[in-house]
C-alpha cells in the first residue's frame, strides 16, 4: 500500500481528533448509566437536597462525576498543615502530609486517610480508570493513578471543589 499525502493527512486528522477527545474527556461529566442500581451510603439525600446544599460546581463534580478545570482550585496551592474533607458530608479524606505537587493542575495525594475513600472501576469515555469517591456519601472526588511518589506510588488526583480544607487538624 502506497502512502499518499491524502492518506497521511487523513490518518493525522484521526490522531488529532482522538487526542482532543482524550483531553476534553476529563472536563465533562461522565455519562450516567441508566441501569446502574442505586448504592446505599451512610449519608443519603435526594437530588433536590444535594442541589440545595452544594454549589453548582460542587454538585457537578460530587453528584454528576464532573471534573473542574485544571489549576482552578485554590486547594491546589494549599500548603498549610491540615485536613481535606468531603464538601458533601465533611468526612475527613486526606491529610496535608500526603499532599504533593503533581503538576497536573489538581490537588494530588499519595494516600487517603484510613477508611475514607472508596474506589470503583470507571470505563467512561472509552478509558479504564479507578474512580475515587467519598466512602460516607458516595460523592465523586476524582481518580487514582499509579504514577505517584513513594511510599505508595499512587496519585489520588482530586477535584478541589469536592473538598474543603480545615487548617491544623492533620
Amino acid at each position: 500500500m502506497r502512502l499518499t499525502r491524502r492518506k497521511l493527512l487523513g490518518v493525522s486528522a484521526l490522531g488529532v481528533a482522538g487526542g482532543l477527545l482524550g483531553l476534553t474527556a476529563c472536563s465533562r461529566a461522565a455519562p450516567v448509566a441508566a441501569a446502574e442500581p442505586a448504592r446505599k451510603f451512610e449519608v443519603m439525600r435526594t437530588e433536590a437536597q444535594w442541589q440545595q446544599q452544594l454549589t453548582p460546581a460542587q454538585y457537578s463534580v460530587l453528584r454528576r462525576k464532573g471534573t473542574e478545570r485544571p489549576y482552578s482550585s485554590p486547594l491546589n496551592k494549599e500548603h498549610r498543615k491540615g485536613t481535606f474533607t468531603c464538601a458533601g458530608c465533611a468526612l475527613p479524606l486526606f491529610s496535608s502530609s500526603t499532599k504533593f505537587d503533581s503538576g497536573t493542575g489538581w490537588p494530588s495525594f499519595w494516600a487517603p486517610l484510613h477508611d475514607a475513600v472508596g474506589e470503583d472501576r470507571d470505563t467512561s469515555y472509552g478509558m479504564v480508570r479507578v474512580e475515587a469517591h467519598c466512602r460516607r456519601c458516595g460523592g465523586h472526588l476524582g481518580h487514582v493513578f499509579d504514577d505517584g511518589p513513594r511510599p505508595t506510588g499512587l496519585r489520588y488526583c482530586m477535584n478541589g471543589v469536592a473538598m474543603n480544607f480545615i487548617e491544623g487538624t492533620s
